[in-house]
């Protein structure tokens, strides 16, 4: 499914972030990926969202060569990916519940075919009485929880997750990984970036493990 080749990446001018990357994620697999700060772990997610292309190496996803893609098939490429984001990107002038149902709204269902499906996941991320708050009233886990719902509420092919346990406790840190771990059993492919160890040991998975912009795969 997602095939990266001696990738890398930098900023402009500047040094390379990504040095020689190489991995491959089978479809239906669930990795992490640790590191220590500013090890690259963004970046690398970056690419995986189609949020910018590499400078060099190549990258395949869903049997498309990203580099070589019309900016035109981005959108339709992307839409096969959810994301959680560390700055979350609620839209304020929506509700919880219009934030979360909002990928099933641009795939054009009917909002009875869904509704009881969002309110269930709320429910589950213990955001059921917070249906109707807008993001700026919610907490900052509140607003995580919200935007780790919107990920997976349309059943990706890919999610990637930035540090999705961040502003939560544990209780709750562990209740979203049993989340993630029964999405990946309907088929999708899951890949947490998480400074968290006791999620890691929790789901023992493979790890894709960045340091100093270069990669290695332990488990």
């Amino acid at each position: 499914m997602i095939r990266f080749e001696n990738v890398g990446m930098r900023y402009g001018m500047g040094p390379e972030v990504l040095r020689d990357v190489s991995f491959h994620l089978a479809p239906g697999s669930f990795h992490f990926l640790t590191g220590p700060s500013g090890a690259g772990k963004t970046s690398l997610l970056k690419l995986m969202f189609l949020a910018t292309r590499p400078s060099r190496g190549l990258i395949t996803m869903f049997g498309e060569d990203v580099a070589t893609l019309p900016r035109a098939q981005l959108p339709a490429l992307r839409r096969r990916i959810g994301v959680v984001f560390q700055e979350f990107r609620m839209l304020d002038h929506l509700t919880t519940y219009e934030n979360v149902a909002l990928p099933l709204k641009i795939q054009g269902r009917r909002e009875d075919t869904y509704r009881a499906d969002v309110e269930e996941l709320l429910a589950w991320v213990g955001l059921g009485d917070r249906m109707n708050a807008k993001p700026p009233t919610l907490s900052g886990g509140e607003k995580q929880r919200a935007a780790i719902a919107r990920a997976v509420v349309a059943q990706p092919d890919l999610l990637l997750a930035d540090e999705p346990t961040g502003n939560v406790d544990p209780d709750m840190g562990q209740r979203l990984l049993r989340l993630f771990i029964e999405l990946n059993r309907l088929g999708t492919s899951v890949l947490i970036a998480t400074h968290d160890r006791a999620l890691v040991e929790a789901a023992r998975a493979p790890e894709l493990v960045l340091r100093n912009g270069g990669l290695t795969i332990r488990g």
